[in-house]
């Protein structure tokens, strides 16, 4: 896909509207006509218990799982059958739960495949823009990532799809199985991205770190 930047946000609408979607996996159906919209530079989290469709909510926001009926919109574009990696062309950023990082590259190669729809002259520019946000990865950028902390690899994995230079992010789970000065760091983090001006979509189970 050729390297292109995501485009800015329309004035007056929402960046993100989710309308009466449904979506199943085979017979069974997990998405119940869910509505949702999201205005550019909002942070909005979506709080629940296990099974109650949050992660098939982002999965279908993102490409990875289809909505049977109702529609997803961004930026007020239709997004249809448009595949994940097309979406993320046109700035919508997805950090699966379970971080998914690839642990057979280093932190830096992990950090240069997030890059690839960038324009070429932003890739050094970014990747330091990184190692400044998260000065762990810097300290490591040449340790493979399979060896990093739960932690490390979260850190990792969001700094990865910060590279792509999406306006929405849609994070799952961030904060799962991790301990409390990491997750603190973690909504640091955060802040500092809403300050920013990027749009986040935060899936949780800790009421706490989401509020």
């Amino acid at each position: 896909m050729p390297a292109t930047a995501a485009p800015s946000p329309s004035a007056g609408q929402p960046l993100l509207r989710v309308s009466a979607v449904d979506s199943w996996y085979g017979h069974i159906q997990c998405l119940h006509g869910v509505s949702l919209e999201v205005l550019p530079g909002q942070l909005v989290a979506l709080v629940g218990s296990n099974g109650a469709g949050k992660t098939t909510l982002l999965k279908t926001v993102s490409g990875l799982q289809p909505a049977r009926h109702g529609s997803v919109e961004f930026d007020g574009r239709a997004l249809g059958d448009l595949p994940a990696y097309r979406r993320v062309g046109l700035g919508i950023a997805h950090c699966p739960e379970g971080r998914c990082v690839f642990g057979d590259l280093s932190v830096d190669e992990n950090l240069r495949l997030g890059g690839q729809t960038r324009p070429p002259a932003e890739v050094e520019r970014g990747l330091q823009r990184m190692y400044t946000m998260f000065p762990v990865l810097a300290d490591k950028r040449a340790q493979m990532s399979g060896l990093l902390s739960g932690g490390q690899q979260q850190m990792l994995a969001m700094a990865r799809i910060l590279r792509t230079g999406a306006n929405l992010l849609l994070l799952d789970e961030i904060t799962e199985g991790l301990a409390p000065v990491i997750v603190q760091k973690l909504a640091e983090v955060l802040i500092k991205l809403k300050k920013r001006g990027l749009t986040i979509v935060l899936v949780e189970q800790n009421f706490r770190f989401a509020a």
